[in-house]
């Protein structure tokens, strides 16, 4: 276990905040798709939290982040309550199997519902800093607009032709969307699929997880080309 101070809150959405921890003095060597325990310095609650950071990011600028619910009352869950720069944090880790293929030659497509965007950002902007034509694609589904977190990154990618961007709104009643609506059904997959030959990382709620994986096979993706992570 290590204690690292908290540089700064920001939030993602109105129910998320990245947090963003101060690593200038630590080395923390991890890979993307990892996670850590998290909690108040001291406190003997613990909760895992993906890291959303890529690997080169953290050697770039020393800092780690992870995207933390936020809870009924208008604050980060239990046992990130008092959070903000300077608090103190104790962390182990990394741990956890969820990561890049070495080879995936054939594409990637990302499926992501809620806070699950976490390690697929960290996975994504890795990848992204190596030279690679391997076609990737992002479906994400959000309960309203306002819920997607790191959307103005993941549209900048979309714009610049390096990500294939498929967002859907679950419970939203807002007029202002033009977008998809609905859960992650076979339709909204087969288009974003870029081969029944691609790896497939999903990452979200337990129920989004196993529909998805029983999508894509029926969509004739090999079980060992689908990795998950559930929460």
């Amino acid at each position: 276990m290590i204690t690292v101070a908290v540089r700064h809150v920001v939030p993602a959405t109105p129910r998320t905040r990245i947090i963003s921890l101060d690593f200038s003095s630590t080395p923390f060597p991890f890979t993307a798709g990892q996670a850590v325990m998290l909690g108040l310095h001291g406190s003997p609650l613990r909760k895992a939290y993906s890291i959303a950071s890529a690997p080169w990011e953290l050697e770039k600028t020393a800092q780690l982040q992870v995207l933390a619910q936020v809870d009924d009352t208008g604050g980060p869950d239990p046992h990130l309550e008092l959070a903000a720069s300077g608090t103190l944090l104790d962390l182990e880790g990394p741990f956890g199997s969820f990561f890049l293929p070495a080879t995936t030659d054939d594409g990637l497509l990302f499926v992501a519902g809620g806070t699950g965007i976490a390690p697929l950002r960290s996975m994504l902007i890795d990848r992204m800093s190596r030279p690679s034509n391997e076609p990737m694609a992002l479906v994400y589904s959000a309960r309203s607009p306002e819920e997607f977190a790191f959307r103005t990154e993941l549209d900048a990618l979309r714009a610049a032709g390096r990500l294939a961007m498929y967002f859907t709104v679950t419970r939203s009643p807002d007029a202002g969307w033009t977008g998809r609506r609905g859960r992650i059904d076979r339709s909204l997959l087969e288009n974003a699929l870029p081969s029944p030959r691609s790896h497939c990382l999903i990452c979200g709620p337990q129920q989004l997880v196993n529909d998805a994986k029983a999508l894509l096979a029926a969509l004739g993706v090999d079980e060992n080309r689908l990795l998950v992570e559930k929460f």
